[in-house]
């Protein structure tokens, strides 16, 4: 029994049959020891509300209860998981809420409901297949600063290492601005492929986001979204030419922000997209 008196996370995993689906991006950690070091990097956790998403058989789960969260918001789209997870709300006294259904789909603060005066702390290990996609809707919302003070997301490392990337470097491209224009972004530490079950073929780490105000002058987020994906789309290509896919001349906009026109997507800075965007929303 671990220190929670709950069975290990391997025992649990086989009493259940938890066998990893590769199409649901499945890996599972089996460290309390780890899971307890990603607990404590996402910051005060006693009076937040923790939003997790894919927590399996609930080995992050349980490291963020045992060092002291005071409520967990589990989202699990796999059945199999649910009665494991239900095994670790009982222990923990209702501490842990669980929800079946596809995090991508879900309204999260319908779903958080009223926090009154707690932060909200996402922290979880993604999904490999749709970590990607879940970043993106949470740094796309709308009204900025958003609903939840800071991400500590683990993803593979060539994803977390796109996310952290600077202008100039192979890494650097879409993810790098869409999060970087909101946001300071920080990868804290890796994780071995042995930590889970069964083990993959890449190194893990574990991305912090923390948001900051944003700029009164700040782009709106859906021009800048179209504009890096414009290009980035065709980076190789000069930005006067990657560019004329939004339908419009580029060369005036990119005189106005002062970007030469023979520049490639990869040497703009953050700063750069965002004087580029706002050219394009005026």
């Amino acid at each position: 029994m671990s220190e929670d008196n709950l069975p290990p996370l391997r025992e649990v995993i086989n009493h259940y049959e938890l066998q990893a689906k590769k199409k649901l991006g499945q890996n599972f950690l089996t460290d309390l020891n780890l899971t307890g070091k990603i607990a404590r990097s996402a910051g005060k956790l006693d009076n937040s509300i923790v939003y997790e998403v894919g927590p399996g058989p609930g080995a992050l789960t349980r490291g963020l209860l045992m060092n002291g969260a005071s409520k967990v918001i589990a989202v699990e789209m796999d059945h199999r998981c649910i009665d494991a997870l239900v095994d670790v709300s009982n222990a923990y006294e209702g501490r842990l809420i669980v929800h079946e259904g596809d995090a991508l789909k879900i309204d999260e603060l319908a779903l958080i409901g009223d926090h009154k005066d707690k932060d909200i702390l996402i922290v979880a290990n993604l999904p490999y297949n749709v970590g990607t996609a879940l970043l993106v809707k949470w740094m796309a919302v709308d009204q900025w600063r958003p609903w939840f003070k800071s991400l500590t997301l683990m993803f593979q490392k060539e994803v977390g290492e796109r996310i952290v990337a600077k202008p100039k470097t192979k890494a650097y491209g879409r993810l790098s601005v869409l999060c970087q224009y909101r946001a300071k972004t920080e990868i804290l530490f890796d994780i071995s492929p042995r930590a889970f079950s069964p083990s993959p073929k890449v190194t893990s780490c574990i991305v912090q986001i923390i948001p900051r105000d944003e700029n009164i002058d700040a782009p709106t987020q859906k021009i800048l979204e179209k504009l890096v994906s414009a290009a980035f789309n065709q980076r190789r290509k000069m930005l006067r030419s990657s560019l004329k896919s939004l339908n419009t001349d580029p060369l005036p906009k990119l005189m106005a922000a002062g970007i030469k026109d023979t520049a490639r997507a990869e040497e703009l800075s953050v700063g750069d997209f965002c004087k580029l965007a706002k050219e394009y929303e005026n």
